[in-house]
């Protein structure tokens, strides 16, 4: 199978949509469809199933997609050498992130990565720590800028520690305090992001042995905020989450003290490709200065 049929069928596994597939690869969605058959017959199997919002990647498909993606990544890690000893940066980089360090962060490390390296192209993917960790598993991004959480079994690169602040509406009865005790989260209407388990925020109410109320579920916590500008409860978060939006909320240092450690997560630095090393070389020296 050519490198371009292994890209085209992991896009199909990601997107499942082959419109969106076709549209991207200058195809037809019927010239995808003859292409993925000739796939199938090639290897034997059926690839994927048709429904009605689209495509479902067959078991078999999803057995195969972490050698496609490791074989892409190898055709990467060759083609970085090459330009290496060449003495030009080429190549491609796909980073996971968080939403808030794609907000405040990246675009400062980009921007002067490819004032050095305009032939490395980079693509973002944000998401919830669940999405990153299971794309980082299967080989979907390079590295994982998030938080650092107990018995991680990848490489981990520290950058920066943040606070983590309660976040209230302007009517609450502490939204002029110089601070929110932490054990207060028993008593009120708690709005917990990330589908309802933020990682990082269980954790330090878990710590604390709080279990809070939890009226409200949401995916971001952009979303969580505008809840409690709404007066629909209160959360709490990293501050970094809250910088870079008019917030019509109290925010509020917690007593006790809490904070979580932003970092890079990738499966091993000694065979991230040179385009990778080199960003996080970048990462290293800007972020902790931000």
């Amino acid at each position: 199978m050519d490198l371009k049929k292994c890209k085209i069928l992991l896009d199909a596994i990601d997107y499942r949509n082959l419109s969106k597939v076709a549209k991207d690869y200058g195809y037809t969605p019927s010239g995808i469809w003859h292409m993925i058959a000739a796939i199938e017959n090639e290897l034997g199997f059926p690839l994927f199933i048709s429904s009605t919002s689209g495509v479902i990647p067959t078991d078999n498909c999803l057995r195969l997609a972490p050698a496609l993606r490791e074989l892409l990544k190898c055709n990467e890690r060759l083609a970085h050498t090459m330009a290496e000893i060449r003495g030009v940066k080429s190549g491609s980089l796909t980073i996971g992130t968080y939403p808030s360090v794609s907000i405040q962060w990246l675009p400062h490390v980009i921007k002067a990565f490819q004032a050095d390296y305009p032939g490395v192209a980079i693509q973002i993917r944000e998401g919830i720590r669940q999405e990153l960790q299971g794309w980082l598993d299967d080989s979907s991004v390079e590295m994982c800028f998030y938080t650092w959480r107990p018995k991680m079994k990848c490489a981990w690169i520290p950058l920066r520690d943040d606070p983590v602040v309660a976040v209230l509406p302007l009517d609450h009865q502490l939204a002029s305090s110089p601070s929110y005790p932490l054990a207060r989260c028993r008593d009120e209407k708690f709005i917990m992001p990330a589908l309802g388990r933020d990682e990082d925020i269980a954790a330090i109410l878990e710590e604390a042995g709080i279990s809070p109320k939890i009226a409200f579920s949401t995916i971001e916590n952009y979303a969580a905020i505008s809840m409690i500008e709404c007066g629909l409860g209160m959360s709490i978060m990293n501050e970094l989450i809250t910088k870079g939006r008019l917030n019509k909320v109290a925010i509020l240092p917690l007593d006790p003290p809490c904070r979580i450690n932003f970092g890079i997560a990738l499966p091993s630095l000694a065979k991230a490709s040179p385009a990778a090393r080199e960003f996080i070389e970048y990462a290293k020296r800007m972020i902790p200065e931000m």
